[in-house]
């Protein structure tokens, strides 16, 4: 017996370790089949994941061939619970959050948050996913019994048997490799994520979570090789684009805004580009490297938007900008909330806004609202990036605002610095208060910070800060009364305000979801009425935009809209069995001079925030620098959804279906289809590239070299 490592007999032993050899690869296997059961992922890209899972596996067995059993044995612990937890998490993850995350994405969001302030959903999430997680779990159960029967044993193989493991598992890995290099249909193949660090939910339906998680660490330790737009597609892309300039779609009911010159307003209107005084061309044959080279290239081809009858209107106006966290417009109720009715129907009306789930929900919503850029669908996170980059962000408000020698503020109520908010803001251009780094917290009785704190609170005991300002000012709230879980026991924002929703016809998780909002309703109103006290409604442009929707609470939405989205069960918000209008929501953009609302029907979203405000502001920016367009110029409407399916005037392509609707009353020939369609699928990439190759190469200090006025972060209290 001493002899062996540990077993009761040679033959004991034998068993065991043969057993040992294919342990790996069956619970990878097991681990696999069950996520995709429980997600409802399909088959279709099994024999993918399959293959990769066995590969993975045998690797593994190798790893528990070391003379010292009780080494091995801890080994082969680790790596039955860790993927079994992974696993669980990724599973989690994708209920609450509607997004699966990389390894690395995963633990820099959660080091950050508090996770006990989303404690209700994760419990929630666990309890609508506890079968599958269960099924998750086995692995480990019958690893502990086998080990405790001895029937499974990880004492050293023969090399024979290490070298078969060896092939086996280099097979399957070249196996795998040679079938994502299969005709596969669709325009995100196996191959393209298999090389490519962005696409997380694609990567997990095609190539499985062990993969997926393996290529975030190799992409993060060597670079990721994926497919970007051919330079050489840049003007056929701009062909069809000039040829299908939309036609102006904005109707304004009267004046759309008092003049804020004394001079009588020329009856010509400037049509001139919004550009700069930049040399594209020469930037690219000095380019350091290919991306900075491609996006020089790709801008330079980009056909700018021009100016147009509302540039200038609100010039030296100042700019309270709100980014509402988890806000739907379906809430929004001229009784129950008249100052959100008021703001949202008497400024400029966006009929076809849509606020799209992007990566990391907050982050990626907030940042399209101040960037006009596409958050990268992987990591790093794009918001981050800028931060730890300390990119030159010289378009942002804050940025241009601080150009011009005025003051640039910043607010958010959370104690926490989610998403590393005190270097990203910045890096922005805004002097920075959270928590309690600069703001009162609103506490308990017992002294304890309240969750959330109250978008009101905040408003209130921060506008002294620069109400009084005699230049134009830039103010930023990022607002938190509205995050979820919804209900009435872990909410304090709902919960003081339970009485004003007691009598409403729904049900108790949107009644809460309603109650937090009224705090940032009451917000809103002390603002107007300051401002109006303060004489300066009229000089000031309020702008409010959502950073995504309540995706955790679909039922919520649907029944405030009084209408389904799509299937029964939309809780991971598939986008390809969905309707994409759970996105349309409301953006405001109102100030007191405007003497009638201004209807916009344009179809417009998130990215195209900033350069709309640049030009109503009539700052000088470079509109082909922007991946968003100004909503009141002639450029082509599109929203971009986070599967790559996107929506123009022309009509609605599912990316997942390949299906390009047409809207009402537009027809095509099928050719006709064909070109519009391939067109802006290059259009649609080409975006979403320069979006992360800005923030990845900090391409704006390229052009504007050392130009950056950042802010600075208050001090803590």
């Amino acid at each position: 017996m001493s002899e062996n490592y540990g077993s009761i007999s040679r033959n004991s032993q034998s068993q065991g370790s043969m057993s040992s050899l294919v342990y790996f690869s069956i619970v990878f296997v097991y681990l696999e089949t069950v996520f995709r059961i429980s997600m409802g992922l399909g088959l279709k890209y099994f024999p993918i994941v399959l293959l990769f899972a066995l590969s993975f596996g045998c690797f593994c067995s190798i790893l528990t061939n070391t003379p010292y059993k009780k080494f091995n044995t801890i080994v082969a612990v680790i790596f039955t619970v860790i993927p079994s937890v992974l696993f669980g998490v990724e599973m989690v993850c994708k209920t609450v959050l509607s997004q699966y995350y990389q390894l690395l994405s995963s633990a820099d969001t959660a080091a950050e948050n508090k996770l006990t302030d989303y404690m209700g959903a994760i419990i929630s999430g666990i309890l609508s996913k506890i079968i599958g997680l269960i099924f998750l779990i086995i692995p480990i159960i019958v690893l502990i019994v086998l080990l405790k029967t001895k029937r499974l044993t990880f004492g050293r193989k023969k090399v024979n048997a290490m070298l078969a493991m060896l092939t086996a598992g280099l097979v399957f890995d070249i196996l795998g490799l040679l079938v994502i290099r299969l005709p596969w249909s669709g325009d995100i193949t196996p191959k393209q994520l298999y090389y490519s660090d962005t696409d997380v939910d694609d990567q997990v339906e095609q190539l499985g979570i062990l993969t997926m998680l393996r290529l975030d660490v190799k992409h993060s330790i060597f670079g990721a090789k994926g497919d970007t737009t051919d330079v050489n597609d840049f003007k056929d892309m701009n062909t069809v684009l000039n040829n299908d300039k939309a036609k102006k779609e904005t109707k304004a009911e009267g004046e759309s805004a008092k003049s804020n010159e004394s001079e009588t307003t020329p009856n010509v209107t400037d049509t001139s580009p919004n550009v700069l005084n930049v040399n594209l061309e020469k930037l690219a044959d000095s380019a350091k490297n290919k991306d900075l080279k491609w996006l020089d290239t790709y801008f330079n081809n980009v056909t700018p938007t021009n100016k147009n009858e509302y540039t200038g209107k609100f010039k030296d106006y100042n700019v309270i900008f709100i980014t509402a966290e988890g806000f739907t417009g379906y809430m929004i109720d001229k009784e129950l909330t008249p100052t959100l009715y008021k703001l949202s129907h008497e400024g400029f009306v966006f009929n076809n806004f849509y606020t799209p789930l992007h990566y990391t929900s907050t982050s990626g919503g907030e940042f399209q609202n101040l960037t006009g850029l596409y958050p990268k669908n992987g990591n790093p996170i794009s918001m981050k990036a800028i931060g730890s980059g300390k990119n030159n962000m010289y378009f942002s408000l804050a940025q241009q605002f601080n150009r011009l020698g005025r003051k640039s503020l910043g607010y958010h109520a959370n104690d926490n610095d989610t998403y590393d908010r005190s270097h990203t803001h910045t890096v922005l251009g805004y002097t920075w208060q959270q928590g309690y780094n600069g703001l009162d917290m609103e506490k308990t009785s017992s002294g304890k910070s309240l969750w959330p704190q109250s978008d009101k609170y905040l408003i209130e005991h921060s506008i002294n800060n620069y109400i009084d300002t005699k230049d134009p000012f830039h103010v930023y709230y990022m607002s938190i009364s509205g995050h979820m879980p919804y209900n009435f026991s872990g909410d304090a924002m709902a919960a003081r305000n339970k009485d004003k929703v007691a009598n409403l016809k729904y049900s108790d998780e949107t009644k809460a979801y309603i109650a937090a909002n009224l705090e940032l309703e009451y917000g809103l109103q002390s603002l107007v009425n300051t401002l109006e006290e303060k004489g300066i409604a009229d000089k000031t442009l309020i702008v409010l935009a959502p950073d995504h929707i309540p995706y955790f609470d679909v039922d919520v939405i649907e029944e405030l809209a009084g209408r389904k989205f799509g299937s029964s069960d939309l809780t991971n918000l598939k986008e390809s069995d969905m309707d994409f209008d759970v996105y349309k929501n409301t953006l405001i953009m109102w100030t007191a001079s405007m003497d009638k609302p201004v209807k916009v029907n344009k179809i417009c979203g998130q990215v195209d925030i900033l350069p709309t405000i640049s030009n109503l502001l009539g700052l000088e920016y470079d509109s082909r620098m922007i991946v968003g367009t100004d909503i009141l110029s002639d450029s082509t409407p599109l929203v971009i959804f986070t599967s790559r399916s996107w929506k123009t005037d022309k009509g609605i392509y599912n990316r997942y279906t390949g299906k390009f609707t047409l809207a009402k009353g537009v027809s095509m020939s099928d050719s006709e289809k064909d070109e519009y369609v391939t067109a802006m699928k290059k259009v649609v990439n080409a975006k979403l590239d320069a979006s992360t190759k800005i923030v990845s190469t900090n391409y704006y200090n390229h052009v504007f070299k050392d130009t950056a006025i950042y802010g600075k972060l208050a001090k803590s209290n």
